[in-house]
């Protein structure tokens, strides 16, 4: 930096007196002594007249020259043009030169110009030369690794800071003792696996736990990316690998840490460029550097992704990742702990209780829980609370499942109709499949990109699914659409469809090409169709089934739709009243919870408590209901 500034200023100064000078030649001739006083240029007339001048210099609107007595005259003239015969009459000298200032410019500029690329190359070059000279090739920097080395002045992270996998942490243990005592190990022959590959969905803790074996281990840890090997020029990600465990050998024992990996680590063959691009020739190096490996170096490659499908065979083959450790996604136990460490700064109220939080957040990461807390937390410091509460976090979960609330949003009161009509639809026969998960919630206030939702949550972790159950999910997704029809009519459903459609036509697929539940099909995959890495799906992918064959999966995904659409129209006509009772119900009070759900349905109003030190928020005016299908006697208004 000290080098940088020096040039700097060399170069401020060499501009100030480029400039000085220049300035210098412009308004003074070189070897002129001290101007005479200007005349007047009537007095310069007169004297003309009297024939006491001797030679003038005509230099655009300047006028000097001598008398006949040999002293110098100086004048200004305005635009003249009978002056020159006036000169001539007179027998004076007349001499005309250009405007100095307008040669001495164009001709500094034309050179400037000319020589400019030139004087801008050199510069460069001498610029390169020194800082190669002087500063240890700082110039040709690109080429070193960009790995960062943290050390526990940058945050110290051991196992203590790392729950809910206490399996992945456990198998990690052996890497810390290794790097504590590797004399142990070695003495009865063992050998420390060379790499540990982390495989696990997003957000679930792998950095943190790569960071947490070199904290509870107590040695260097270098963190790199797998796109920071890449860059335009060819063998720079090369150099960079070479240049990484060269520095990793110098701090021995330590760990490196590749965060997504699969960025270069995908199969070789499959791109564009063939064996010779960049991404390979990487991939290459790091193959190399892991095999070249001393039994004696303590210099252990942990990475991280969640493709390991992705990833090349050679890089996973036993002496390079030894081990694949998956780290998953939290269960209720485990989530209940990394909700105990989210909230070790927030300040809590009594009512919080984090068993109840962990058991209504089934599926979350790591990753979710922390912005859970932290939306809770959020919320409120807005409220100006002194504690976060369960109201927060209760509302923070909802935020985070189903997207902020878009009370902003001015829906017409037939869209209102429409809305909530489709939503109890969905409650409704989500209420009477004992397969569904319980309702959560029901709202018809738009909610990130949809207009109403129906939010279920499992009583408990679940892993695998029964095909009943999975029909039943398609019968709740048919719901709203089913309620539509039945109220509305066929002709004026709405598009609020949508993603019902497409979930269920998905699922449906998946059933009957992956999941071997079609009779008609048999347990055959049919899923599984092949693409070229990089091309995109659209251009390259191909079909292993015959054209028969993809007519019969789409008949019969097409059954089971329209059978799971068959049993929703069932539901809601068998439980007309219960939909116009629900549809009511989210038309005066916008969200029900579940409880609220099913009091609505028994005819009993919900009672809620205003907050405290609120005035009492009045109800809105109940919509007017609309006229049943034919054949169907109107229903009482409640209350």
């Amino acid at each position: 930096m000290t080098r940088l500034r020096r040039s700097l200023l060399v170069g401020a100064i060499l501009s100030l007196l480029t400039g000085m000078i220049l300035l210098v030649i412009l308004q003074v001739e070189p070897g002129t002594s001290a101007a005479p006083p200007a005349m007047a240029y009537s007095d310069f007339l007169d004297a003309v007249k009297a024939g006491r001048v001797h030679d003038v210099t005509l230099q655009g609107h300047a006028v000097t020259g001598h008398l006949r007595t040999g002293e110098p005259v100086r004048s200004y003239m305005p635009d003249d043009p009978a002056l020159l015969s006036r000169l001539d009459a007179t027998g004076v000298k007349v001499d005309v030169v250009p405007e100095q200032g307008d040669s001495v410019l164009s001709y500094a500029l034309y050179y400037l110009l000319s020589w400019a690329p030139v004087l801008l190359l050199v510069g460069v070059w001498v610029f390169f030369m020194r800082q190669a000279q002087s500063g240890g090739g700082a110039a040709m920097g690109f080429r070193k690794s960009r790995a960062r080395l943290l050390t526990e002045a940058q945050g110290h992270v051991t196992f203590a800071d790392v729950a809910g996998i206490d399996e992945a942490r456990g198998e990690l243990q052996e890497i810390v003792d290794f790097l504590k005592d590797p004399e142990r190990f070695q003495l009865l022959g063992g050998k420390i696996p060379r790499g540990v590959l982390l495989v696990g969905p997003p957000g679930t803790g792998k950095t943190l736990l790569a960071r947490a074996i070199a904290g509870e281990a107590r040695v260097p840890f270098f963190s790199i990316s797998g796109s920071d090997f890449v860059e335009m020029f060819v063998g720079v990600g090369a150099s960079r690998v070479r240049d990484m465990f060269e520095q990793g050998r110098k701090k021995t024992p330590c760990i490196i840490f590749i965060d997504e990996i699969d960025a270069v680590g995908r199969h070789r063959g499959k791109g564009l460029g063939g064996g010779n691009d960049e991404r390979e020739q990487t991939l290459n190096q790091i193959l190399v550097e892991m095999d070249g490996f001393d039994s004696s170096d303590s210099v252990i490659l942990i990475a991280a992704t969640n493709r390991p499908d992705v990833l090349d065979p050679a890089l996973l083959r036993p002496g390079r990742f030894d081990r694949q450790v998956v780290v998953p996604n939290p269960d209720v136990n485990g989530r209940q702990q990394i909700l105990g460490v989210h909230v070790r700064k927030v300040p809590l109220a009594a009512d919080v209780d984090t068993r109840v939080i962990a058991r209504g957040t089934p599926g979350f990461s790591g990753a979710d829980l922390a912005n859970l807390v932290n939306e809770a937390a959020l919320l409120a410091a807005r409220q100006g609370a002194e504690a976060v509460t369960m109201a927060e976090f209760e509302t923070a979960r909802d935020k985070v499942l189903m997207g902020a609330e878009r009370r902003s949003l001015v829906m017409s009161e037939a869209e209102k109709r429409m809305t909530a009509y489709h939503e109890a639809g969905h409650a409704l026969c989500a209420l009477h499949e004992p397969e569904c998960d319980p309702v959560h919630k029901a709202t018809i206030i738009p909610r990130g990109r949809a207009l109403g939702l129906v939010m279920s949550l499992p009583e408990g972790d679940r892993y695998s699914k029964s095909k009943s159950r999975l029909l039943a999910e398609l019968t709740m997704a048919m719901g709203g659409r089913a309620a539509e029809e039945i109220i509305f009519g066929a002709d004026k459903v709405s598009n609020g469809a949508a993603g019902d459609i497409r979930m269920a036509t998905d699922q449906a697929r998946r059933m009957v090409t992956e999941w071997g539940m079609s009779d008609r099909l048999g347990l055959i995959a049919y899923g599984d169709n092949s693409q070229e890495m990089f091309l995109g799906h659209s251009v390259t992918q191909t079909r292993n089934v015959s054209e028969a064959t993809a007519r019969a999966i789409d008949a019969e995904v097409k059954a089971i739709i329209d059978a799971a659409y068959a049993r929703a129209k069932d539901v809601l006509v068998t439980h007309l009243g219960d939909l116009h009772r629900l549809a009511r119900g989210l038309l005066e009070y916008e969200t029900l919870s579940g409880e609220e759900i099913r009091s609505v349905l028994r005819g009993e109003r919900v009672i809620r408590r205003p907050p405290p030190d609120a005035s009492p928020i009045p109800a809105p005016e109940r919509p007017a209901l609309p006229m049943p299908p034919p054949g169907l006697e109107p229903l009482p208004q409640p209350g």
